[in-house]
């Protein structure tokens, strides 16, 4: 069981308003929140306590998109090294993707998964079950309220799960009983870059040529054709990581996210590099979909800001070091983020690009509205006690020491970010604190509301 705690004098960032208070957590759920100056009942007295002076308390940072690597790619990363580097970044519930070894395709394949899970992660967990050219079946007979979505390759990844038979998405769009997440990128226009590459390439081949090959308009002409299906259908659409400017043209801030059909996902990586990076970071930041344009990164800020983005998440895609070393073609995309996605909002906040609230909706109440998990991503009494403290005044060394992913690398080593998460509760248990991480217990499989 999780022991009591009083997390007392704490700034909470919480709907939209940030005030002085303390938290009272037990049995795994908050009890009570009370503001600065109230009385503190005598029944929390005898609780453990946290003087959280100085600290921010914020809800537990909720990622709708994370590759673990288990099971089948385990010495890229698994369950319990990735999760264990999440909590440690103030990630408390984290929902993982299909393209595995066995590509999670039915449903007895996505149990296993939750089995692996179970004994292992220290966050708490929900997995997508992948679509298919030919799995339809499986798709149709999700359970809406175990599972967090349906996960569609409309471009190729990491994994060889590309779904291009008109039909069959026609089929899925029409058909999920629940979410559907989308990677999109139009292949035809990819491999048609590529072909005219091939035809007359540079003397020299380097990542910078990652967003000419995987373009903007290929983001374009593949996010435009999932709206129109979801219009079409009124499928509950997720797109995935938004990499271009022209794509923002297709999302709206006209209603509240409890009643858009249509939402949209933006990346820790699109939002902090552009593509005069590829000349200092290379290899170590090429991602699918490509990171793009300073003209396409600004885009993205501002429909981050104006509410047609809703959603940050990391898209944590480890690779081997030597992977990575390759040449750019012979090299993966993908690389680790979940330790360090909630420093560098907090980086951004420190530039006032962003405000707290903000951070915090978009990393927190919003995957949670979202998805419609059950009694996560607020501060709230009767809530799961998913609970983090930041400092946002202790720097953060991004170094060989610090790391805690599998693959021992990070697109960010070297910076310093200025904040730092010194406790992570999990569900009421201090699953991290100043560095240690306590994995006496264990996450806990999120329930949808669906």
């Amino acid at each position: 069981m999780s022991k009591s705690y009083l997390i007392e004098n704490a700034t909470i960032v919480n709907e939209g308003r940030i005030f002085k208070g303390h938290a009272a957590v037990a049995d795994g759920i908050i009890k009570a929140i009370i503001p600065a100056g109230q009385p503190l009942p005598d029944i929390f007295k005898s609780f453990l306590r946290i003087d959280a002076t100085g600290l921010h308390l914020l809800p537990g940072v909720i990622d709708d998109q994370v590759h673990f690597r288990e099971p089948g790619l385990t010495y890229k990363g698994d369950i319990y090294t990735e999760s264990r580097a999440a909590v440690a970044g103030g990630i408390t519930s984290f929902m993982e993707m299909p393209n595995t070894i066995p590509n999670t395709l039915t449903d007895e394949l996505l149990e296993e998964k939750f089995e692996i899970a179970s004994r292992s992660s220290v966050a708490n967990f929900s997995f997508y079950l992948g679509a298919s050219n030919h799995n339809i079946k499986d798709v149709v007979l999700v359970d809406p309220s175990k599972v967090c979505g349906i996960k569609v390759f409309m471009g190729s990844s990491t994994g060889n799960m590309l779904v291009d038979d008109r039909q069959t998405l026609e089929n899925i769009f029409a058909e999920a009983p629940c979410l559907v997440a989308v990677h999109c990128e139009h292949e035809p226009t990819i491999r048609e870059n590529l072909i005219r590459f091939r035809q007359n390439p540079p003397a020299e081949i380097h990542a910078s040529v990652h967003p000419l090959l995987r373009s903007a308009e290929a983001c374009y002409r593949s996010s435009a054709e999932a709206v129109e299906l979801a219009t079409r259908y009124n499928t509950r659409l997720h797109i995935l990581h938004l990499s271009s400017k022209d794509e923002m043209k297709l999302f709206q801030n006209d209603r509240e996210l409890s009643e858009k059909r249509i939402t949209a996902e933006v990346c820790i990586h699109h939002l902090w590099f552009n593509d005069s990076d590829y000349a200092r970071k290379g290899n170590w930041i090429k991602w699918n979909p490509a990171v793009k344009s300073a003209a396409d990164q600004q885009a993205l800020w501002e429909a981050l800001l104006d509410n047609r983005l809703d959603v940050i998440a990391t898209d944590h895609a480890p690779h081997s070091y030597e992977e990575k070393s390759r040449p750019y073609f012979e090299s993966p995309s993908g690389g680790p983020l979940v330790q360090h996605a909630l420093p560098a909002m907090l980086d951004f906040y420190h530039q006032k690009k962003i405000s707290l609230e903000r951070i915090v909706d978009k990393m927190c109440h919003n995957p949670a509205i979202a998805f419609q998990i059950d009694k996560r991503g607020y501060i709230r009494e009767g809530y799961h006690a998913d609970l983090v403290l930041v400092d946002l005044n202790k720097p953060n060394l991004v170094d060989a020491d610090s790391i805690r992913y599998k693959c021992g690398w990070s697109p960010f080593e070297g910076h310093s970010f200025r904040s730092s998460v010194t406790h992570t509760f999990v569900s009421g248990h201090l699953a991290y604190e100043k560095g240690e991480i306590h994995d006496e217990q264990l996450g806990a499989r999120l329930m949808f509301n669906r």
